[in-house]
């Protein structure tokens, strides 16, 4: 068969290379990928948001599944237009997609079908925000209800913080912004494979590193690092995820006639009082992606033709830990410099890129989260340590990366 994948970053290079691997794959394009996929798949020069050529490509091309990466695409009805154009599309319908989408979307939802989650208000108005803070206190969290690059959370630990954030949110016209309660406890990422009303939850969880710097300081980025399986959160909380969280948001899901169609992408926290829904996304985490594919012995287009067929699939892992170390432009999530040079890459199987290209025969920078470095092990110590070994052989004056991802687990 043949594949389209959607999307140039980690996540989508991470999808072209797992699909590859399957026997039942003739051919892996990637629209609009980079330049460090092309030993994987056919880089096709289209832009992610020109919908019309992407389905003249698929038709053209004889393609029989799209999977969609990112979720501006899904946002924007790609996945509609595909499947109106009879095209199988591994990434759900634009309304479905809100679940990301819209923050406050995704609250109601919670609200209504009582799934477990942080107490919330949703605001329109900048001076109403601004004496809900006063009134509720710090800490608070903060979220732009549209799309943001996982970049449109604040964590307010201060007054300062939070005031920032407000103003910076509500500058944009007609912006909504979602309040919600400090939640105190140790997050973890669950991907789950949904049609309708059947899912099939990844039995191995991922825990991402969202903040720029070591020691969870910094502002939010879109992942610094990540790794899977995660050892010191117990069988029993993913089986109460699962229960309580999971199953009744699919559920959920199907009875509001969302018919989604994709991965739902749980992101959970540990609290005193059992798991809680931090928030959800419409399709793979990045960089949760590369580890949990890296890690993963299924085929996956035997997954989500299971997933097609709502039959249920037990899912193979490797005996191995992964530990992935995102390396980044220097300023990023703030103003960054591109065309930085980078030595060392070459193509190895053990790097994942979201932002190179070549200049002069020399790759250079063209994004801000440029990287990832895979180390593998039998235990988290040891692919901690593979993957900043790995990190060691990348050159560049212009990437920064941090130095205690996995820590946590250690």
């Amino acid at each position: 068969m043949k594949v389209l994948v959607i999307g140039s970053g980690g996540r989508e290079h991470a999808l072209a290379r797992k699909i590859g691997q399957s026997e039942r794959v003739e051919e892996v394009y990637v629209i609009r990928g980079n330049e460090a996929m092309a030993k994987e798949a056919k880089v096709i020069d289209i832009a992610e948001n020109d919908h019309d050529a992407i389905v003249k490509f698929a038709k053209d091309n004889q393609i029989d599944l799209v999977v969609v990466g990112p979720e501006q695409p899904l946002i924007d009805g790609l996945g509609n237009r595909l499947t109106e154009a009879g095209i199988k599309t591994f990434g759900p319908n634009a309304n479905a997609a809100q679940m990301e989408g819209s923050k406050d979307f995704a609250k109601v939802l919670m609200e209504k079908y009582n799934i477990p989650t942080a107490k919330y208000k949703t605001i329109n108005d900048k001076a109403e925000a601004i004496a809900y803070v006063k009134a509720q206190g710090t800490p608070i969290v903060i979220k732009y209800d549209g799309l943001a690059a996982g970049k449109g959370v604040v964590v307010a630990m201060d007054d300062e913080t939070a005031f920032d954030a407000i103003n910076d949110f509500y500058a944009e016209e007609d912006a909504k912004v979602v309040f919600e309660e400090y939640l105190e406890g140790e997050e973890f990422s669950l991907m789950v494979f949904v049609n309708d009303d059947f899912c099939i939850p990844f039995d191995t969880i991922a825990q991402d590193h969202k903040r720029a710097f070591d020691g969870d300081n910094g502002p939010n980025t879109g992942g610094m690092g990540a790794y899977c399986p995660v050892s010191h959160i117990s069988d029993e909380i993913i089986e109460r995820t699962n229960n309580e969280i999971v199953y009744p948001i699919v559920e959920a899901m199907h009875k509001e006639g969302l018919n989604y169609f994709g991965i739902l992408y749980v992101g959970a926290i540990v609290t005193a009082e059992g798991p809680k829904v931090i928030e959800f996304n419409a399709r793979f985490g990045d960089p949760e992606a590369q580890v949990l594919l890296r890690r993963l012995e299924t085929d996956f287009i035997d997954l989500i033709e299971a997933v097609d067929q709502k039959q249920p699939l037990d899912l193979v892992w490797r005996n191995k830990t992964i530990c992935g170390v995102v390396l980044a432009s220097k300023g990023y999530p703030g103003n960054y410099d591109k065309g930085t040079v980078v030595k060392g890459y070459d193509y190895q199987q053990d790097y994942i890129v979201s932002a190179l290209k070549q200049v002069d025969g020399e790759w250079v920078t063209s994004g801000g989260r440029v990287m990832i470095a895979l180390g593998e092990g039998l235990d988290l110590a040891e692919a901690q340590s593979n993957s900043y070994k790995l990190v060691e052989n990348i050159k560049s004056d212009g990437l920064f990366y941090r130095t205690d991802i996995g820590n946590k687990g250690i």
